[in-house]
């Protein structure tokens, strides 16, 4: 039983699919920690991971190194390749517009409300992605998925 156990792990370990979009999304995060810390004069890690947005976007990096990883592995024609293609446009369309329009009007609504009470709740304002750090994610996921595959 522990060599079929042990069996998975080495092939969820082995498969580039898992590792690289993984390891993207970590390199991502990192970035944004060390980004952020610069930007603001100041480390918080609470900060960046409250929210989801930042530089570079690491929902961009996992998607698009697991289509590049896609690519490379089973062929740029292939179906898969331009499933996850879709799939990646549509998370990186999301990032940059639906959950960045989200974000810009918490901060209008926290604006408005000045916070009268303890009962008051601020909005997440930290979300979504300008197209500059969609772009930085997508360049981030290609480069670590054609290193590593």
């Amino acid at each position: 039983m522990l060599d079929g156990i042990g069996d998975f792990f080495v092939k969820v370990i082995d498969n580039k699919a898992i590792t690289v979009p993984a390891l993207a999304w970590l390199v991502a995060q990192t970035l944004k920690v060390a980004v952020e810390s610069v930007r603001h004069r100041g480390f918080s890690v609470a900060k960046c991971l409250k929210g989801s947005g930042g530089m570079p976007s690491a929902h961009t990096a996992y998607i698009v190194s697991l289509a590049t990883v896609i690519g490379r592995v089973r062929g740029w024609d292939n179906l898969e390749f331009g499933l996850a293609v879709a799939i990646a446009i549509i998370i990186m369309y999301d990032a940059a517009g639906v959950r960045r329009a989200a974000g810009q009007h918490a901060e209008v609504l926290n604006r408005m409300s000045g916070g009268n009470g303890a009962e008051d709740k601020r909005l997440n304002e930290y979300m979504g992605h300008k197209p500059i750090e969609v772009a930085v994610g997508a360049v981030l996921g290609i480069a670590l998925a054609m290193a590593l595959t």
